[in-house]
């Protein structure tokens, strides 16, 4: 019996590295899945409405859906990660591409800051994204946060099995914490921006560390998450700092004429991008009212 504490250490370990590093993930992931209704089934392209109606009763509405695909996903791509470990560690570009897109993403989110409040003193609400689109950012995003959970968890163990045990545990787990994040966001919609201020976060983590190597600790980073939707929450529930949104507004401003320039860069690839997408995944033709 003594022979598999140290392995059970190891897997209890692995599964709270999984939690500090993935809270970003569940943030994000719950803010990008809480727009998409949660009484509304998945449009299915015509060819695969059949097998749509089949899968139903598995994946439930568009909400829960996007969560349930999103969690396929993440192990495949953990997965694929894990046996790609040594790859990711000797190119460090990936990890610059990856902070790229998140820094990107972040900016072209945060954008709509700069427009105004609501009736609760919150900030206008981010534009919301199709089943389908919603399902492939959630993929990319959980590829681009598991490089640095993949290689921090097969730094403890080099037994692959413990390794996929823990981090499966811990995917699992993010992915509850990311369902009820998403409904948390319908009660405090500011922490849709806080999300996206944690990607921020983690793209200039991430120029930092493979620039000018300057690492972050992962305590330090789960720190800086907390703090970062704490504020959010102050800020929305607070008349006093509301005073000062108009600092939010003009750096909602700056950000959107640095996002028209890398857009204008960005637009061959997301011209081939949408292309790629629109030869498998074709919208609904909408039905003739009666």
């Amino acid at each position: 019996m003594n022979e598999y504490w140290p392995v059970l250490v190891i897997i209890l370990q692995l599964i709270f590295l999984e939690g500090i590093l993935s809270i970003d993930n569940a943030a994000v992931i719950g803010a990008l899945v809480s727009p998409l209704p949660d009484n509304q089934e998945i449009p299915w392209p015509g060819g695969l409405k059949k097998l749509g109606a089949m899968l139903h009763p598995f994946l439930g509405y568009q909400r829960m859906a996007a969560l349930r695909v999103g969690l396929l996903g993440a192990y495949l791509g953990r997965g694929a990660m894990l046996f790609l470990t040594s790859f990711l560690i000797h190119n460090s570009w990936i990890k610059l591409i990856g902070a790229v897109y998140l820094i990107h993403l972040a900016f072209d989110s945060l954008e709509d800051m700069s427009g105004d409040s609501d009736e609760d003193g919150g900030i206008t609400p981010i534009k919301v994204r199709s089943f389908w689109a919603t399902v492939v950012t959630v993929e990319v995003m959980d590829l681009i946060f598991s490089i640095d959970n993949v290689v921090a968890a097969v730094s403890l163990s080099n037994k692959i099995w413990v390794v996929l045990v823990g981090v499966g545990i811990g995917i699992l787990t993010m992915r509850y914490a990311a369902g009820v994040f998403s409904y948390a966001v319908e009660r405090e919609p500011i922490l849709k921006q806080a999300a996206y201020i944690l990607v921020l976060n983690i793209g200039v983590e991430l120029i930092l560390d493979q620039v000018w190597h300057i690492a972050i600790p992962d305590l330090l980073r789960f720190g800086i998450s907390i703090l970062t939707i704490a504020l959010a929450l102050a800020y929305a529930h607070s008349p006093f700092l509301q005073k000062f949104r108009f600092v939010l507004s003009w750096l909602a401003k700056g950000i959107g004429i640095v996002n028209e320039l890398v857009d204008w860069l960005f637009i061959p690839f997301k011209s081939a991008f949408n292309l790629i997408v629109g030869l498998f995944v074709r919208s609904p033709k909408p039905q003739p009212v009666d």
